[in-house]
């Protein structure tokens, strides 16, 4: 093989090394409750993410307890991704294009073992309940999506490749083109090195800018001139208020929790869309809170326009401290009084 092409096989063995860093698979389960999510990242080694509280709200259906001791391949994955970095490397060094075939050919083995393994996991995890389970549903199974979407009662299931997992994808599909480029050249013996190479780098380039992409962002509400995107309602107090952006960017605003916990039941979007979920700070006008911080002040002293009545705060602190000073008023997080305001 030519000298740019085994450059470019060492730099992706030395890329693969950032899979041992990252997650690389997530799980995602999103319901009205939950605009947000729940996620569970599986890493080469471990499991991290929301994982406790995914592991309580599958109790009531029966499931398993998910932990690392449930997943032996933790002991040797990292042992095989080891191999084919040092595999990677050794062809790189030799030039040999038929190890880049072998190579290839382990991949697209190894790949479907894996997929065939977490397939047989999920059937076992979805299939095999607990007799004893507070909830129970004849003939019915929690199989999560072996990739991408499935519904599984309230909630929508989402499986797909993490970081680490698009790491390894994008090193395996740049070494499939190295390899058709490399067998072409030498069946048509054109040396074309530097087309090659340009070639190589556009796909690159244009890999990573898809992959690395653009962070949706807020918007200010402009108070006394946006409409709320549920009532329709020109927005005009600044303490109370509410915001979705979407993973295109597009931003919808609300005058109330009461308008935007409908929105979110009518599922006027889909939740899956659903990058950011925000509330106006009800001490702080016009700055917005988290979805995931986000602690509520409900009193009918509030008087919201909507008559959602309850107001954002960033702290449990705060929130508390608010609540004092008026009675008969209590704190709450937002899946508690989505579940009040939605009845």
């Amino acid at each position: 093989m030519s000298i740019t092409s085994r450059i470019l096989i060492a730099i992706g063995a030395l890329v693969l090394i950032a899979a041992y860093f990252v997650p690389v698979w997530s799980i995602y389960l999103i319901a009205p409750q939950y605009p947000e999510g729940l996620s569970m990242q599986i890493w080469l080694y471990k499991i991290t993410g929301q994982v406790e509280i995914i592991n309580g709200l599958n109790h009531y259906i029966g499931m398993k307890h998910i932990n690392a001791e449930m997943f032996p391949e933790f002991t040797y994955l990292v042992y095989i991704l080891g191999f084919f970095i040092l595999f990677l490397l050794v062809i790189a060094i030799t030039g040999k294009l038929r190890l880049l075939f072998v190579y290839l050919l382990l991949s697209v083995i190894g790949g479907v073992a894996a997929l065939v393994d977490f397939y047989m996991w999920g059937y076992d995890y979805g299939h095999n309940l607990d007799d004893t389970a507070a909830i129970q549903v004849p003939g019915l199974s929690y199989q999560p999506p072996l990739i991408g979407h499935k519904k599984l009662l309230n909630f929508d299931a989402f499986s797909y490749p993490d970081a680490g997992g698009w790491i390894i994808v994008a090193v395996t599909g740049f070494l499939f083109v190295i390899c058709f480029l490399e067998w072409r050249k030498q069946k048509k013996m054109n040396t074309m090195k530097l087309t090659t190479s340009k070639a190589l780098a556009t796909i690159l380039l244009a890999g990573f800018t898809f992959l690395s992409g653009c962070k949706p962002k807020p918007e200010q509400i402009a108070f006394g001139k946006d409409n709320c995107a549920e009532c329709k309602m020109t927005i005009v107090d600044p303490k109370f208020g509410a915001e979705i952006v979407t993973n295109k960017g597009k931003v919808y605003k609300f005058d109330d929790t009461h308008c935007i916990a409908s929105f979110l039941d009518q599922r006027r979007i889909e939740l899956s869309e659903i990058n950011q979920t925000l509330f106006v700070l009800y001490d702080k006008p016009g700055e917005f809170v988290n979805v995931k911080a986000v602690e509520f002040v409900v009193s009918s002293q509030l008087k919201s326009p909507m008559g959602g009545n309850a107001a954002a705060f960033m702290t449990v602190q705060d929130a508390q401290k608010k609540s004092q000073e008026i009675d008969g008023s209590k704190t709450t997080n937002w899946p508690t009084l989505y579940n009040i305001l939605v009845k």
